[in-house]
């Protein structure tokens, strides 16, 4: 149903979102979202086909030129830059391609049925759990868990935005949680298979390889096929990076729709583009 007030374009309900992927992968082609930390990149995501376009704090640093990690950690209110760049640049100039809010369900200073309600207001047609702590593991995690900030907290944030009428894609990075989201309501389950490879801020020896990226991946897939056929299954990160990684990817993992760019589509296409214009300019002669 198109927007009330303009007729066109954001929020979506559930189902209509859905709906849009479904015909999609009915068409036989990939489902690509896309991450944006800037309204640029989100006009311009749009505008190359993306289905869907993520809000995530993470972009904010990433189109800082920083590493996308840093949006896990304490440099600032990842939900209030989530909204912030939504309602400022992201909403104001994307027309008609779903947007989706990323939420950090375990900040334990929200009220979450309050926050998703304002999410909801503002415009997105969905959320994401990120930050998520299911890509953290070790003592921390551990720690985490037993302080009351577990991804737990992000399954119930998912089952309550099932219950608002929300569309969820949601990150995950072993089969029992991706069980978990899928029981919880999650419409699409993204494998996450670590911080994405290359350009200048990407990872090299934190990475798994392409061989391991596709086993996780696949148990991800098969884990919530049993609980949940409907699920929309996506990859994520690691090796997985440029549009011959992920026609790779399609190709070996059974049930995979599709594919979620940030770094990859987000800030390499920056990286890129504006080094090689920049050379260009520098090499004219007077």
């Amino acid at each position: 149903m198109p927007n009330k007030w303009t007729g066109k374009g954001n929020p979506y309900t559930k189902q209509e979102v859905r709906d849009r992927l479904k015909k999609v992968v009915d068409q036989n082609k990939a489902i690509i979202a896309a991450g944006a930390g800037t309204g640029i990149s989100a006009k311009f995501i749009e505008k190359g086909g993306a289905d869907l376009i993520i809000i995530y704090n993470s972009g904010r640093f990433r189109m800082s030129g920083h590493g996308s990690t840093a949006g896990m950690m304490a440099y600032g209110d990842a939900n209030a830059v989530a909204m912030e760049i939504g309602e400022f640049e992201v909403l104001p100039v994307v027309e008609e391609v779903p947007v989706i809010c990323g939420v950090h369900g375990s900040d334990p200073r929200r009220r979450m049925w309050h926050f998703l309600g304002q999410v909801k207001d503002m415009g997105f047609s969905g959320v994401n759990n990120f930050p998520t702590h299911s890509i953290i593991d070790g003592h921390f995690r551990n720690v985490l868990e037993e302080t009351g900030m577990s991804f737990q907290k992000e399954v119930a944030m998912v089952d309550l935005a099932t219950r608002m009428d929300l569309f969820s894609i949601v990150y995950v990075a072993k089969p029992e949680e991706a069980v978990q989201m899928a029981d919880a309501g999650a419409d699409a389950i993204i494998a996450h298979v670590g911080t994405t490879v290359g350009g200048s801020i990407g990872v090299t020896g934190a990475s798994v390889s392409m061989d391991a990226a596709l086993e996780r991946t696949q148990a991800i897939v098969h884990a919530v096929k049993k609980a949940n056929k409907d699920t929309f299954f996506l990859a994520h990160g690691g090796p997985i990076n440029t549009p011959e990684d992920v026609r790779y990817t399609l190709d070996h993992v059974d049930g995979l729709h599709g594919f979620v760019g940030a770094s990859s589509l987000e800030r390499m296409g920056v990286e890129a583009s504006l080094t090689n214009l920049t050379k260009e300019f520098k090499s004219l002669t007077l």
